[in-house]
């Protein structure tokens, strides 16, 4: 059998309900694999946590739902996200903590409570869902973009803490993906227009091409990668802008 697969895999994928999460369940089920996704308000899939990963009793409903189905956990995506645009000093210290909490530190303490069933898991491997925000400015705002230059930190410090454990850690960094979270930007006709000057592709990217990269280092056929950012672009870093 080929090893372009996820057969048998027991997957958990955070904020997958739509966008880029939705996206990478939809993927992860296709190349075989048994996923349970969360959400913070549950779309009714029997395989859907409702929990936040802020929350510290979100968090343990998340893990007590993958000790009760599997006890042990194969594959996990960070993907839970979100921004408040807005310049640094407007922000107010409430939604600075919402930013870094979402992006960074939810996943950052769900990636501690779960280590354990990681560790039970087989091959097991994390991707973080980061940002192209995390290496040159895109307009997002200094929130978003330093959560998730510290998730990619945080990737590549798992990796090797990890790597005795043979729990790959990896991440990727997308540029404009179409979804609900970038749609108030790309919906603006000037926005768009200098998105795509700065996009060597010329487009902006389909949730789905995030999501196949996503897959790719879960599988077995990525198993000497570990420490990774994977970037998903369209060629913007190409430019050095």
């Amino acid at each position: 059998m080929s090893n372009w697969n996820l057969k048998g895999r027991r997957a958990l994928v955070t904020g997958g309900t739509r966008g880029i999460g939705a996206a990478t369940v939809h993927e992860l089920r296709d190349l075989g694999a048994e996923v349970i996704h969360v959400a913070r308000r549950s779309d009714g899939h029997a395989d859907c946590v409702e929990a936040d990963v802020t929350d510290a009793q979100g968090r343990a409903r998340i893990l007590d739902a993958v000790r009760e189905r599997w006890g042990a956990l194969d594959l996990l995506v960070n993907n839970a996200g979100m921004n408040i645009r807005k310049p640094w000093a407007q922000l107010a210290p409430e939604e600075q903590a919402t930013v870094i909490g979402t992006n960074l530190l939810g996943p950052a303490e769900l990636l501690r409570s779960l280590h354990p069933l990681l560790q039970l898991g087989e091959r097991p491997a994390v991707v973080n869902v980061a940002s192209v925000a995390a290496f040159v400015d895109v307009g997002s705002g200094a929130a978003y973009a330093l959560s998730k230059a510290a998730l990619v930190q945080l990737t590549r410090s798992l990796a090797v803490e990890w790597a005795p454990d043979d729990i790959r850690v990896n991440a990727v960094a997308p540029w404009y993906i179409r979804t609900p979270l970038t749609e108030p930007v790309l919906s603006q006709p000037e926005r768009l227009e200098r998105i795509l000057a700065r996009t060597p592709l010329k487009r902006v990217g389909r949730p789905e091409e995030v999501a196949s990269s996503i897959a790719f280092l879960c599988m077995d056929k990525a198993s000497f990668i570990t420490g990774h950012c994977l970037v998903v672009d369209g060629g913007l870093l190409g430019l050095g802008l």
